[in-house]
């Protein structure tokens, strides 16, 4: 992960704007992917579909067939924040875009650091710096798990039950995925699970990150419950450096860790395969914000910055990792001070004056 490819063609990014702030911030990183593709020679090129509310209105779903066949053929997706929870339900159009290109794109690996910055102290401890590797195809999410069908259903209206899936396959790529990205930090893989109680599920995931342990003798390694590790994480974050673990728990930890780190709304995130990533924002569409010019792009913009490393890796192209480098240390020049920052993070900045900012950093001056 990823596969390599050799190629000197464009460089196509397809724009999913999703719902409520969604618009906002993915203009916002596409402006910084326009500034770095001329500094950095990228050749990026740019496509946008509409999906989530937007598409139900136009075309009867919230993600239209052709947008899936436009993912298939994009070398990489920026997708917005949506709105599922307010989607109608499956029958009536409302597809879950994230779940679904995740599903049908396999992109098993949702990669979620969780950094604090300079100036912006962490709500514990004096620095952070852990990335979560969380498995993303499979687990209690029930628009993931089956063939045909949800993993969610009600024999009587008095009653649910839902289908937790664990695979020996899935859960040692996402191990294996999780070791690669520690070799390339410091070398230490915390794996949390709930074998204590999913003695089958869990046990079986533990079976295969173990066996992929040993592919990886040097390196630390520990085994933690998911309560404690929730606990742990607010006593003493920095001693985490890699943390592998199933789809709802890494759901949760991921966004536990952000906020400790600083804000959700700095917290980036790649869904990532062999053959295709999506960058994501780990937060959500905050439509009470929509319209209003008040919303934080970091975390969208910092996960194009992954999206523009994992295709660096895949092309072996060192100009896509400087751009990425470039996008990530200008967000930490903006951070470090309140004066530009934006409101959530104790700032004034609104969307686009910040943007701006970040903008006239990346652009070298004349």
């Amino acid at each position: 992960m990823p596969e390599p490819v050799k190629t000197n063609d464009p460089v196509e990014i397809l724009c999913l704007e999703g719902d409520g702030i969604g618009p906002e911030i993915t203009a916002a990183t596409r402006r910084i992917l326009v500034a770095v593709d001329q500094r950095f020679a990228l050749g990026l090129t740019f496509t946008t579909h509409e999906i989530g509310f937007k598409s139900l209105k136009t075309s009867g779903t919230t993600f239209p067939k052709h947008v899936l066949e436009a993912a298939r053929t994009a070398d990489g997706i920026v997708m917005g924040p949506v709105s599922t929870y307010d989607y109608p339900p499956a029958d009536e159009g409302g597809i879950n875009p994230s779940g679904f290109l995740r599903k049908h794109l396999d992109l098993y690996a949702n990669i979620r650091p969780a950094k604090s910055y300079e100036g912006l102290p962490p709500r514990v401890g004096d620095k952070i710096d852990l990335v979560i590797a969380r498995e993303n195809t499979e687990g209690f999410y029930s628009d993931r798990s089956m063939f045909f069908g949800r993993a969610e259903f009600m024999p009587t209206e008095d009653m649910a039950l839902s289908v937790r899936k664990i695979t020996r396959h899935a859960s040692t790529r996402i191990a294996r995925a999780g070791f690669q990205l520690a070799a390339q930090r410091r070398r230490k893989v915390t794996v949390v699970h709930k074998a204590n109680v999913f003695n089958i599920s869990d046990g079986l995931f533990l079976e295969a990150v173990r066996a992929v342990r040993e592919e990886f003798p040097d390196f630390e390694y520990e085994e933690q419950i998911v309560d404690a590790m929730a606990a742990l994480l607010i006593r003493d974050p920095s001693q985490f450096d890699v943390i592998v673990t199933t789809n709802m728990y890494g759901d949760i930890l991921s966004d536990e860790s952000a906020e400790i780190a600083g804000s959700l709304g700095m917290a980036a995130s790649l869904n990532a395969g062999d053959q295709f990533a999506m960058a994501q924002a780990q937060h959500g569409s905050a439509p009470s914000l929509a319209g209003k010019d008040q919303a934080n792009p970091s975390s969208l913009i910092g996960s194009a910055a992954m999206l523009l490393r994992w295709l660096g890796e895949r092309r072996n192209a060192a100009n896509f990792s400087a751009a990425a480098d470039a996008i990530e240390q200008t967000i930490t020049a903006a951070v470090a001070s309140p004066g530009t920052r934006t409101a959530d993070v104790g700032g004034a900045l609104g969307t686009t004056a910040y943007t701006d900012f970040l903008l006239a950093k990346l652009t070298p001056s004349a």
